[in-house]
């Protein structure tokens, strides 16, 4: 310690958004559950101060903080800037439901705020240390918010399972820190890279180490063969909170992994690579296969969620700067798909009380064509059709993966696009074809209207010339940032 205090600059909207959270929950605390449309109007306005500050004043230069504990770069302003719109967007469509659920309370978007500013952290961590500080930042969150409606079995079960799960994954995930500092001497990412560079082979105890840090990662963005807990959870946690789920902590634990595999194992590429493939292909084939069984329209998402995390690491198993580039590109239309499919959902109220299973949408068109335009669009985009956004995340990932000789990996998630497109059909014909059902109830609120809508622009087949040639552009510039 040369007793200089730490630059605090690089961190300046991570402190945003931490004394914005520590203000609001004391005027929480003295005004009580009354002030949860204040709070939540006010956490969405500290969001967008801390994403300002961030694009404006900390720029896209690499810069390091605490010892190197805290990197900020490109790579960091692109993703944080998902999580900043994916924590956004979700609290202003939480109301109508958290208000009808009688769980409209001030905690709630406190703690989403303190779960980003632990995604925040994971997105920059410079060290195995600052790593697991952010991600236990973000899983102690997140357990809260899924047991936020503390008065429904299913909720109180996906709270416990979820903690009890994520407590077994931070083992796993320190044991292989612990490894990794007792056979290579250091927790930094960029020493960690350099020493395994220079040195002959790697010790084996760095790779075992490697592989639990791994499989902690992988229960983070409910990969195979540790998905288990997503359908539970999903389908149990409540509808708002099972949207922040699919988006923000997806994105800032994809970007981890990322992180990590890049910046501080570059040297063991070969080693990492097999891992990353094995549960790449299996997290395309549970989702594909497992969601044509559903008949909730949330376990179907959480299986769609997990097929979607096995195509965005086909960007990773590249291992390429072309990989990176096309798996951010991924990342970025799914939060788009994602938060539009959860908006939609969150519509599907009758007779004052949430409906769930995909029937409920039966002829859907006849009372609710803009509606069920919306969603066609939706399926359409997750499934792949072309000319829809998520054509274009799947032909990046495929095509790099092609590029780096891995062609087997891009026809297997070929065909399992194929087999998913099963079930997203499935719903527009429910939709279109099948007789009506009862129509949804009104009043869900103008912000969802707002989000579903420009979410089914950005989806469309306009959507070339809208989203992905400013992405491409975006998603190069922040890849170039890591070092690879």
């Amino acid at each position: 310690m040369n007793g200089e205090l730490p630059s605090l600059l690089p961190i300046l909207p991570e402190l945003i958004l931490a004394i914005g959270a520590l203000a609001l929950l004391m005027l929480g605390v003295f005004q009580g559950d009354k002030s949860y449309n204040q709070i939540t109007n006010l956490s969405v306005v500290v969001l967008i101060l801390a994403a300002f500050v961030m694009i404006s004043y900390v720029g896209g230069d690499r810069q390091e903080t605490f010892g190197g504990m805290f990197v900020t770069d490109a790579f960091a302003v692109f993703t944080k800037t998902l999580v900043f719109t994916g924590a956004a967007v979700v609290l202003l469509i939480s109301g109508t439901y958290m208000k009808d659920n009688n769980i409209a309370r001030f905690e709630y978007p406190v703690l989403v705020l303190l779960a980003t500013l632990g995604m925040l952290v994971m997105i920059s961590a410079g060290n195995l240390m600052s790593l697991y500080v952010g991600l236990e930042l973000q899983s102690l969150s997140l357990y809260v918010l899924a047991a936020m409606n503390r008065d429904r079995i299913r909720s109180t079960e996906a709270g416990l399972k979820y903690f009890v799960l994520g407590a077994l994954s931070s083992g796993m995930l320190l044991y292989g820190i612990s490894l990794i500092y007792g056979f290579a001497g250091t927790t930094d990412f960029t020493y960690l890279a350099d020493s395994l560079r220079t040195g002959t082979d790697a010790h084996v105890g760095v790779i075992i180490g490697m592989v639990f840090l791994m499989a902690g990662l992988a229960f983070k963005v409910s990969a195979v063969p540790f998905h288990m807990w997503t359908p539970d959870v999903y389908e149990g946690s409540p509808t708002p909170v099972t949207a922040f789920f699919a988006a923000a902590p997806k994105v800032a634990a994809l970007a981890l992994f990322v992180r990590v595999m890049v910046t501080a194992f570059p040297g063991l590429v070969v080693e990492w690579q097999q891992v990353i493939i094995f549960i790449s292909i299996a997290s395309m084939l549970v989702g594909a296969f497992i969601a044509i069984v559903q008949t909730n329209i949330k376990r179907l998402l959480a299986y769609s969620s997990i097929g979607h995390i096995g195509y965005a690491l086909v960007g990773l198993a590249a291992g390429t700067q072309e990989g990176i580039e096309a798996l951010l590109i991924y990342i970025a239309i799914y939060l788009t798909m994602t938060l539009g499919t959860f908006a939609a959902v969150l519509t599907m109220r009758r007779n004052e009380s949430m409906v769930e299973k995909i029937t409920d949408l039966a002829g859907l068109s006849r009372n609710n064509l803009p509606m069920a335009l919306a969603i066609a669009i939706f399926m359409f985009s997750l499934a792949g059709i072309p000319l829809l956004a998520g054509f274009w995340g799947k032909w990046f990932v495929f095509l790099a993966a092609v590029q780096a000789g891995l062609w087997p990996l891009a026809l297997i998630g070929l065909l399992s696009s194929v087999v998913s497109a099963y079930y997203y059909l499935r719903i527009v014909k429910i939709m279109f074809f099948d007789e009506p059902a009862q129509g949804f109830d009104g009043g869900h609120g103008k912000s969802i209207s707002v989000v579903i809508g420009v979410a089914a622009l950005i989806n469309s087949p306009v959507s070339y010339f809208l989203l992905i040639m400013p992405l491409v552009a975006a998603a190069g510039w922040a890849a170039r940032s890591l070092i690879f």
